[in-house]
């Protein structure tokens, strides 16, 4: 199941965890704790994939009723009424509280059974959110760029355990092995964000370009002892993307993961071009009413955090994850399965993937994502289907 969406923590509580993280090892947008059954899905049986998009909060804006767009058509082959009664009251209370618009998209077993888009995604020609809405998706797009690397590995292009200048040679050396998998597990020791970096309006023609920000920082922890979030870490993994494939990162993303999944609503942001179906982009100081988020370039990151989505692109990506077919099965245990510290302390984050359970007690894979002017959430519950048994990653 999946949930993506665009609203700042400090608004709206997600309950989908038995217990809180440590916050200092997430991004501070992406701290959530809501039980996945008390949201769009009230009965676990229906779990598969559920995807949520939304604008950042603003003030108070119109009631549902003036801002909803029509749902898109889709024959579920359960009754998912109350599910989507449920849907729109969560809906509903959000736009009271003053998002501007969200979307919501849910699957199961692969198959997309519901998809609405709520408000607004240009408050100022009045235009209406759709499933297909694209949103500032944050740091789910690590996920993104963590099935990148494990194809590398399929293909016996990438080596995870070999030091990143095998792929990056012009990033220097750390005084200690830096590896793929340390990265892609954020063990790497590399830094996230500080000050206002994340408000850069700077554009960045190659993601080498992006790794100068922070390439000459010390680390924060010797390599594969702490879990430290760090896009900064998934910006050097673009790089190394880039070095194993010999192919630009962007357009590895685009011919052998967006396109192959049919992803046609999720693309990088860029400021300069004409985007189909771009939602705005807005914010809300404290005590003040809804404004124009500011201007940001995001080249600078597109694996840890720059991409666009809509919540349907979000749900048919993550169907592809449930089970061997897209990735092998040792590909999905790369990503899902926990890693660990040197002293064998585990972590709770695979490759791109929190691993957690939620209040219901269910197997969780999942990411969150915070953007200027938007944030996301990503959920998968791996063991539970519309009706079949089995484990997809075990198998029969």
């Amino acid at each position: 199941m999946f949930f993506c969406g665009a609203l700042p923590a400090r608004y709206f509580q997600y309950m989908w965890h038995d217990e809180v993280l440590d916050e200092g090892a997430r991004y501070p947008e992406e701290i959530m704790k809501r039980d996945a059954k008390n949201s769009l899905v009230v009965q676990g049986s229906l779990a598969a994939i559920l995807s949520l998009l939304v604008g950042h909060f603003a003030g108070p804006l119109v009631p549902v009723a003036y801002a909803q767009a029509a749902p898109t058509a889709i024959t579920p082959a359960k009754d998912y009424s109350q599910a989507e009664e449920h849907a729109r009251a969560v809906a509903k209370e959000l736009l009271s509280r003053g998002i501007p618009g969200l979307a919501i998209a849910v699957a199961v077993d692969g198959r997309i059974v519901y998809s609405e888009g709520f408000g607004f995604a240009d408050l100022e020609e009045r235009v209406p959110v759709w499933p297909t809405t694209k949103f500032r998706i944050g740091s789910v797009s690590k996920p993104l760029t963590a099935v990148a690397l494990v194809q590398l590995v399929e293909q016996r292009k990438l080596d995870l355990d070999a030091p990143v200048q095998k792929y990056v040679p012009s990033f220097p050396d750390k005084g200690a092995p830096i590896t793929t998998r340390m990265l892609a597990g954020h063990l790497g020791g590399i830094r996230h964000y500080k000050d206002d970096e994340n408000l850069s309006a700077k554009h960045y023609n190659n993601v080498l370009e992006g790794l100068k920000i922070f390439e000459a920082d010390p680390l924060v922890a010797p390599p594969g002892t702490k879990f430290s979030y760090s896009s900064y870490g998934f910006n050097l993994l673009s790089a190394v993307v880039q070095g194993a494939s010999g192919q630009d990162f962007l357009s590895y993303m685009h011919e052998h993961v967006f396109e192959p999944l049919g992803l046609r609503s999720t693309v990088e942001d860029q400021p300069a071009e004409i985007i189909e179906q771009r939602a705005r982009f807005y914010t809300q100081p404290k005590d003040q009413h809804v404004l124009n988020a500011p201007f940001v370039d995001n080249s600078y990151k597109w694996a840890g955090g720059g991409f666009l989505s809509s919540a349907e692109d979000l749900v048919r990506f993550g169907s592809a994850l449930l089970q061997p077919g897209f990735l092998k099965r040792d590909s999905l245990q790369l990503l899902f399965t926990p890693q660990k510290t040197k002293d064998g302390q585990e972590t709770k984050y695979g490759m791109g993937w929190f691993i957690g359970k939620s209040t219901s007690g269910q197997k969780i894979f999942e990411h969150s994502g915070g953007s200027v002017g938007g944030t996301s959430e990503l959920i998968l519950y791996p063991d539970v289907h519309g009706g079949r048994d089995g484990d997809q990653l075990r198998g029969r």
